[in-house]
C-alpha cells in the first residue's frame, strides 16, 4: 500500500506513462503516413520533442518515487556511515575554511575497529590551497579535539603518521545486536529504490550449458540477490542465443537427417552434434549453404514449418537449462535475441535519421567518439548482428523496461564490445548516464588444476550437468568419510549433500575476485578447513547444535533480548559482536563495487570469529557425569542467535542453502 507521500507521485508517473504511450502511437501513425510529407514532418518533430520532454518528466518522477519508497523500508544502520558522520563533524569544526573536506573512514585491519585517514589528504590540501605546512599528526590531533560527544565511539587515538584509530563502545554494539535479534537482519540504507536489470547466464539454444556459463550464472544471481535484499526492483534477464544463421544451418540439416523435425526435436546432446555437423557442411558445401540461408529467411518471415521446428528446438533446450537452474536455485526470465529481432529495423532507421550511420563496403556501421573500431548494425546482405541486437536491448531496457541500472554479467573478453555498445547507445540518446547507470561486470575464466582452460581429459568443454553430478558424488563421499551417513537421516543426508555440492561450487567461484581466473578443484572446495563453503556451513550448523543441546526455542529466545543484554564481556564475544555489526557496510560495498568476494571474505571472517567464540565461550554447560544442564547463559545465546541470523542471510545472498545438521 503506497504511503500518502508516494501516492500522488505514482499517479503523476502513471499519467506521464499514458501520455508517452499515446504519443508513441501517434508518432508511429505519422511515420506510416506518406500523404502529406511536409505537414507530417512538422507534426512528427513536434510529437517527438513532446515525447522526449515527457520521458524526462517520468525519469524525475521515478527518482522521487524511489526516494520516498526507500524511506518506508526498515533499515539496519551502517556503522561505518555513523563513524564517518562523526568524523565529518569533527573535521568541519576543526577546519571550517575547507570546502567539502575529505572524510575517509575504513574498517581497520588491526589494532582498532575503524580508521580515519583524512589527515594526510588535508595536509596536502592546506599546502596547495593556503600554503600552510601542517604535519598530518597535528591535523589528526585537531580532529580528535573536535570529535563530538557520542554513544558510538569509546576511544579514538592518533597512530602512525596521522591515522586516527577508532574503537567502538561495547554498549553501542550490544544495542545494535539487540535490535538485530528482535527485528531480524534488515537491509542497509539506499538513496532510492531503483529498477535494476541484470543480464546473466545467456546460454545458446541447441547447445548444452557448459562450465563457461557457470560464472555468469552464479555471479549474476548473487548480485541480483544482494540488490533484491536492499529492496531494489530487480529483473534478471537470460539473453539466450536463439536467433541467427546457425538456426538456418541446423534446420536445413534436420530436414535431411530427422524427418520428424516438425513434430519433435532431438535431445540437446544430439542437437549439439548436429550443429557441429551443420557448421562443417555450411563451410564446405555451397548447395547446403544456400539451403541454410533460405531457411534463415523462412524463419525470419515466419514460415510455419520452420518456425515450428525452431520452437521445438528452443523448448527442448529450455527444459535442459531449467534442470540446471533448478539445481542451482536460479530464478531468471528468458529474453533471447529473437525478442529483439522486430526492434532491430527501427533501431537502424533511428540511427540513420540521427546521422550516425556510415556505409562501409555495403555494411552500415556506427563509429563512436574516441574509437576507431565501429559497430556493424547491418551487414551487406541486409542481416543484423550482435551489435544491432545489443543496441536494441539497451534501448528497450531503458525505454520499455524503465531500467535505472542495467548490469551485464558477461566474461571480460567482451569488454571492448560492450564499451562500444554503451558508448554508441549514449551517443544515440538511448540513455543518459546522469539518470541511467550501465555496468559491464566482467569475469575471468575457469581453469583446470593444470592452470589451463578447464577441459575434460579428452579436451572437450566440461558439461555443467556433469560438473554438478560430480559435485554431488564427491560431497556424498566427503560426508560418509566423516561418518555423517550414520548420524543423519536419509533426508538430512540428501539435504547436506546438495548444500555442500552446490554450495562449494558457488562459493569457490564467488570467493575469488571475479576479474581473475580461478582454478577449479573439488579437493580444495570440499576441504573443511580454510575459506570454503564447507567450513562456513559447519560453523552455521554449530549454532543449531547449541540450540538442540539446550532444547532452546529460538522464537522464545529472541523475546528475551528486551530484558537480557547481549553478552560482550569476553574478548571473543566482543570480537564476534563487532564483526556482526559490519554486515550492512559489507553488503553496501559489495553492491556498489559489484564484487561478491567482499561478502565471501566477510562470511569467512564471521565464521572464524564464531568458531573462536564457540570454542571458549560456553552458552550451555552440562554436568559431565549426569549430562544434566547446569547453566544456560542467555546473553551468550543471544549473541549466538545474532550470528546465526547474519550467517543465514549471508548464505541466502550467496545463493547457498543451509542445513540444520551436517
Amino acid at each position: 500500500m503506497a504511503s500518502a507521500e508516494i501516492r500522488p507521485l505514482l499517479e503523476r508517473a502513471e499519467q506521464a506513462d499514458e501520455l508517452i504511450h499515446q504519443l508513441k502511437s501517434q508518432v508511429a501513425a505519422l511515420e506510416r503516413d506518406v500523404q502529406s510529407p511536409s505537414s507530417v514532418d512538422e507534426e512528427l518533430a513536434r510529437l517527438k520533442t513532446e515525447n522526449s520532454e515527457l520521458k524526462q518528466q517520468r525519469v524525475h518522477l521515478k527518482r522521487s518515487i524511489g526516494e520516498e519508497e526507500a524511506k518506508t523500508v526498515p533499515r539496519m544502520p551502517s556503522v561505518v556511515v555513523l563513524v564517518s558522520e562523526l568524523c565529518g563533524q569533527a573535521i568541519r569544526a576543526a577546519f571550517p575554511d575547507l570546502v567539502e573536506p575529505p572524510v575517509l573512514v575504513l574498517p581497520a585491519k588491526k589494532g582498532a575497529d575503524y580508521q580515519c585517514n583524512s589527515a594526510m589528504t588535508i595536509t596536502k590540501t592546506l599546502k596547495t590551497m593556503q600554503g600552510k605546512s601542517v604535519p598530518p599528526k597535528d591535523i589528526a590531533a585537531s580532529i580528535l579535539k573536535h570529535l563530538p560527544a557520542n554513544e558510538v565511539i569509546e576511544k579514538a587515538e592518533v597512530a602512525g603518521p596521522g591515522f586516527i584509530n577508532i574503537h567502538l563502545r561495547p554498549s553501542f554494539v550490544a544495542g545494535l545486536l539487540k535490535d538485530l535479534v528482535i527485528g531480524g537482519v534488515k537491509p542497509p540504507a539506499v538513496d532510492r529504490k531503483k529498477r535494476v536489470i541484470v543480464d546473466m547466464s545467456s546460454p545458446n539454444i541447441a547447445k548444452e550449458m557448459h562450465v563457461g556459463h557457470l560464472r555468469s550464472t552464479i555471479i549474476g544471481d548473487c548480485i541480483a540477490r544482494m540488490l533484491e535484499f536492499v529492496q531494489h526492483d530487480v529483473l534478471r534477464l537470460n539473453h539466450v542465443g536463439d536467433w541467427g544463421t546457425q538456426f538456418g544451418m541446423l534446420i536445413a540439416n534436420l530436414k535431411e537427417k530427422f524427418p520428424d523435425y516438425k513434430t519433435v526435436s532431438p535431445p540437446v546432446a544430439d542437437l549439439q552434434k548436429l550443429y557441429k555437423e551443420s557448421k562443417a557442411r555450411f563451410d564446405e558445401d555451397q548447395e547446403f549453404k544456400k539451403r541454410a540461408y533460405n531457411d534463415v529467411v523462412l524463419l525470419q518471415n515466419g514460415d510455419p514449418d520452420v518456425r515450428q521446428a525452431w520452437n521445438l528446438i528452443c523448448d527442448v533446450s529450455r527444459k535442459e537449462f531449467d534442470k540446471i537452474y533448478q539445481r542451482l536455485d536460479i530464478k531468471i526470465v528468458e529474453r533471447g535475441e529473437s525478442f529483439y529481432q522486430p526492434l532491430m529495423p527501427h533501431v537502424v532507421r533511428d540511427l540513420e535519421e540521427k546521422g550516425l550511420v556510415t556505409l562501409d563496403e555495403g555494411r552500415k556501421v556506427v563509429f563512436v567518439p574516441e574509437d576507431t573500431v565501429p559497430l556493424t548494425v547491418e551487414k551487406s546482405d541486409g542481416g543484423y548482428t550482435y551489435d544491432t541486437s545489443d543496441m536494441a536491448a539497451v534501448k528497450h531496457r531503458v525505454e520499455d523496461e524503465r531500467g535505472d541500472w542495467i548490469i551485464y554479467v558477461v566474461d571480460s573478453g567482451q569488454a571492448q564490445h560492450f564499451k562500444l555498445v554503451f558508448s554508441a547507445a549514449h551517443h544515440a540518446g538511448y540513455y543518459d548516464p546522469k539518470f541511467v547507470q550501465i555496468d559491464h561486470v566482467g569475469f575471468g575464466v575457469v581453469l583446470g588444476e593444470d592452470k589451463k582452460k578447464f577441459k575434460t581429459r579428452k579436451g572437450d568443454t566440461v558439461r555443467l550437468i556433469d560438473l554438478l553430478d560430480e559435485g554431488l558424488s564427491r560431497a556424498a563421499d566427503k560426508l560418509k568419510e566423516r561418518g555423517r551417513d550414520k548420524e543423519l537421516t536419509e533426508e538430512e543426508m540428501k539435504a547436506a549433500q546438495e548444500a555442500v555440492a552446490y554450495g562449494c561450487v558457488k562459493y569457490a567461484d564467488l570467493s575469488h575476485c571475479r576479474i581473475n581466473d580461478y582454478v577449479f578443484s573439488f579437493d580444495k572446495m570440499l576441504d573443511d578447513r580454510g575459506n570454503t563453503a564447507v567450513y562456513l556451513l559447519y560453523a552455521y550448523t554449530r549454532t543449531n547444535a547449541i540450540y538442540r543441546m539446550g532444547n532452546i526455542d529460538r522464537v522464545a529466545l529472541r523475546k528475551q533480548a528486551d530484558r537480557v543484554p547481549v553478552s560482550l564481556e569476553h574478548p571473543k564475544e566482543l570480537k564476534l559482536g563487532k564483526c556482526l555489526v559490519q554486515f550492512p557496510e559489507v553488503v553496501t560495498r559489495s553492491i556498489s563495487e559489484l564484487y561478491p568476494h567482499y561478502l565471501c571474505d566477510y562470511m569467512y571472517e564471521l565464521a572464524t570469529a564464531f568458531t573462536e567464540f564457540y570454542d571458549v565461550c560456553y552458552c550451555i554447560q552440562k554436568d559431565r557425569s549426569t549430562g544434566e544442564i547446569i547453566k544456560v547463559d542467555t546473553g551468550r545465546l543471544l549473541l549466538c542467535e545474532a550470528a546465526a541470523l547474519v550467517m543465514a542471510k549471508g548464505f541466502e545472498l550467496l545463493g547457498i542453502k543451509t542445513v540444520e545438521k551436517m
